[in-house]
């Protein structure tokens, strides 16, 4: 006899809502992997258009989490710069770029009015570092395809694999407070993986002769610290400003923040150290050719 309580259980909606939601994740998914590889495969152009759209999204979620005054005439200033940034990225002018994109985020912060400039600046400097970072490195004249498929391994890896290491060993918890689900042990599963995966890459795909790997794995090392920084600290701005994910511009992802948040800080790392050691010429053989 029923009791006069549904036989469903109170999960099922939840499991039927996460199985509905896996068609157009993994079809997501699979376009933007394929428009990452495919435009890295290109170079050129094409491949700074597809991270100048990319960019923009960026700029845009963040103007959108963050409000206040003049939000078109926020978003045309940071537009326009992160065009002109990523062509003088193309030609090896980052120096002019960076500072194409500090004068776009003065400007982008004094539209948004003196409550929000703190916020809405330093969002156009958060996207135009990903479009100038991925640039510089692909036209580098040495190892610039190279410099962006390791980047995607190292990110990518660290993810994947800090997820399934937190699964199955658990543990203390990375911050609970900022990401409840992020764990120790799947941060340093995450991280060794990821710069495991790079050193695979460089090996196979690198243009150089013999060099000397040991460093490629500890900046992979660095690269996946810095990922998983970028991952904590969007998290806690869509704290802040009370908000689940940056948007719903790709099913069942979320934002375009909330896949590039790590990818960002790692790629601008790389980027810096690349310049650091091999100036504007060829800024991924600094990253990756050590002796």
């Amino acid at each position: 006899m029923s009791d006069g309580q549904s036989d469903v259980s109170p999960t099922e909606p939840q499991k039927t809502g996460a199985l509905r939601d896996l068609g157009p994740r993994l079809l997501s998914a699979i376009v933007m992997v394929a428009l990452a590889l495919g435009s890295a495969w290109l170079g050129g152009h094409l491949f700074a258009l597809f991270w100048m759209i990319a960019g923009f999204a960026v700029f845009w979620e963040w103007q959108r989490m963050v409000g206040g005054a003049q939000e078109r005439y926020r978003l045309i200033v940071g537009g326009l710069a992160l065009a002109v940034a990523a062509q003088l990225s193309l030609t090896l002018r980052a120096d002019v770029a960076v500072l194409v994109i500090i004068v776009g985020a003065v400007v982008v912060a004094l539209l948004a009015g003196r409550e929000k400039a703190l916020w809405a600046g330093p969002g156009l400097i958060y996207a135009g570092a990903l479009v100038i970072s991925v640039c510089v490195l692909r036209s580098s004249f040495f190892e610039g395809l190279t410099s962006i498929l390791w980047a995607f391994a190292v990110v990518w890896g660290t993810d994947v694999m800090a997820y399934f290491g937190g699964r199955l060993i658990g543990g203390p918890k990375l911050w609970p407070r900022i990401s409840p689900g992020k764990t120790w042990s799947g941060l340093i599963c995450g991280v060794i993986c990821g710069a495991g995966l790079g050193v695979s890459v460089v090996q196979y795909w690198r243009t150089a002769g013999e060099i000397n790997l040991l460093p490629v794995f500890l900046v992979g090392i660095l690269a996946g610290l810095a990922a998983q920084g970028g991952d904590l600290f969007e998290s806690g701005m869509k704290r802040h400003f009370g908000v689940k994910d940056s948007s719903q511009l790709i099913p069942g992802h979320g934002g375009a923040m909330d896949r590039l948040d790590g990818f960002i800080v790692a790629v601008t790392l790389a980027a810096i150290i690349g310049l650091a050691r091999n100036g504007f010429y060829a800024p991924a053989r600094g990253l990756l050719v050590w002796w």
